[in-house]
């Protein structure tokens, strides 16, 4: 298959900047950084994906140059906008590696917001342009670094009310209470991917086989590391028609009789089947398997539909009380609670658990859209600027420090301020924090160079990025 044109990967307004840029500048220096967002830390991850896909090697042809000035003479009705000599002259000297640097931090670690994640800069002063000319293509690593983040910050939810209410040593089981069901619910099989492997360095449990797929083939993974069950869909419940339900339920353990299955059990009334048909029909059968049966609820409110199940489980096959005083079914039985999961609900599922004396560990999720879908660059608010350029041999910082007025009619800051100068990314009594590069020259610069004129530099595998992660 026909690699992406390189060339037609940026946005329409960026191919006339070789010409706006003052005269005499011979370098662009910019760097990428979560200047805020929904949380005040940003799990960094995806760029190797996006610098062996895209950029490596030979980055494009005469033929995709050829193709792009035809292209863009359409876009722009105009020939003066688009010079090809410029790619020509990459293609010429370099035969099309590009003349750029990129250092960043490690992927899979936590950075606090507002601190420089990478920078990129041009290696050929002839060359100045192609910095900003690449932040389109770059910057979508907002994407795998937002649902890494994400899926990073349920993790610790998930920990917290683990360590408050579950038993001792099932801690190991919180690697798959959050499944990843996200495949069909984003716009593009890249997408999948990229979110996939993503949340993949915080859990083991996925349905989306793109994203271990993309963390074998880009981060040289050892193994599969998205694992998942075997589970019914709707389609296979009411093949029988509400009268028989309870004749496919019977089918499904018989399926499976050993391990752990999961079945949705909503298709008609999702209390009845938890209470005459899996706790009454099907009971002595569940408690007998070698292996645990998980019910999934697939409608209704949340909280209210799990207390009510939780309520009919406890009283159909009883309960355990844990050492720390909450309520746990027989280990032969779970429930997954798939549909309305986002942040903010779970939170307040674990929390009302906990209110209600139910035990963490009798709950495992999963999560679609609210995982991969409904993120945006904005949700850790993502921006690439240049903070450093060389005008007529000199260098000078460049920032930009805009003002806004608020609802009140007063004129502040916008948050959306920028750094000045050349910079790297420090640990200053355990915390990070970005500084000018010619200061504390004493500590050690966490940027590292991943990309250079064309070759990737300190690859990572993707259980390196498990440990930074964790």
């Amino acid at each position: 298959m026909k690699r992406e044109n390189l060339i037609l990967l940026a946005d329409a307004y960026k191919y006339a900047h070789h010409k706006f840029y003052y005269p005499g500048t011979t370098q662009i220096y910019s760097y990428l950084e979560s200047r805020g967002g929904l949380f005040d830390e940003t799990l960094f991850f995806g760029l190797q994906y996006f610098l062996k896909e895209y950029i490596q090697g030979q980055a494009f042809t005469q033929q995709d140059i050829d193709e792009a000035d035809g292209f863009l003479q359409q876009v722009f009705s105009r020939g003066d906008v688009f010079n090809r000599a410029k790619f020509q002259y990459i293609l010429d000297k370099y035969n099309g590696h590009l003349p750029i640097k990129i250092k960043a931090v490690a992927e899979g670690t936590a950075v606090p917001t507002g601190n420089v994640l990478m920078t990129i800069e041009n290696t050929d002063p002839e060359c100045y342009w192609l910095t900003n000319f690449l932040e389109t293509l770059l910057m979508q690593v907002w994407y795998p670094c937002t649902v890494a983040t994400l899926s990073n910050q349920i993790r610790k939810v998930i920990t917290q009310y683990f360590q408050e209410t579950a038993t001792d040593g099932t801690e190991a089981g919180i690697d798959f209470v959050l499944n990843d069901f996200g495949f069909r619910g984003v716009s593009s099989v890249e997408s999948a991917k990229l979110g996939g492997a993503a949340h993949l360095i915080n859990f083991s449990g996925s349905d989306n086989l793109a994203g271990s797929s993309m963390a074998i083939s880009y981060y040289d993974a050892q193994k599969v590391y998205g694992l998942s069950i075997p589970a019914t869909e709707h389609s296979i419940c009411t093949l029988l028609g509400k009268e028989g339900e309870l004749e496919v339920f019977r089918h499904v353990l018989k399926s499976f009789p050993t391990g752990t299955i999961a079945c949705v059990s909503d298709s008609y009334n999702i209390f009845r089947a938890c209470e005459e048909y899996w706790g009454t029909e099907l009971r002595d059968e569940i408690l007998n398997r070698e292996g645990t049966l998980v019910i999934r609820p697939d409608s209704g409110d949340p909280i209210r539909t799990l207390q009510e199940i939780f309520e009919i489980l406890f009283r159909k096959f009883g309960y355990t009380v844990n050492a720390k005083g909450y309520k746990v079914l027989p280990p032969q039985l779970r429930v997954i609670q798939g549909d309305g999961v986002n942040y903010a609900e779970i939170k307040n599922i674990y929390k009302t658990l906990k209110e209600n004396g139910i035990s963490a560990e009798n709950l495992v999720l999963g999560m679609g859209g609210a995982l991969l879908q409904k993120v945006d660059r904005d949700t850790q608010k993502f921006a690439l600027k240049c903070s450093s350029a060389v005008i007529n041999g000199k260098e000078v910082a460049v920032e930009k420090s805009p003002t806004e007025m608020d609802a009140q009619g007063n004129i502040t800051e916008s948050y959306k301020k920028s750094k000045g100068g050349r910079l790297k990314l420090v640990k200053i009594n355990g915390t990070f924090k970005t500084v000018k590069e010619q200061e504390h020259t004493d500590l050690n610069d966490h940027l590292q160079t991943v990309f250079e004129n064309g070759k990737l530099i300190n690859t990572i595998t993707f259980e390196q990025v498990r440990a930074n992660a964790n």
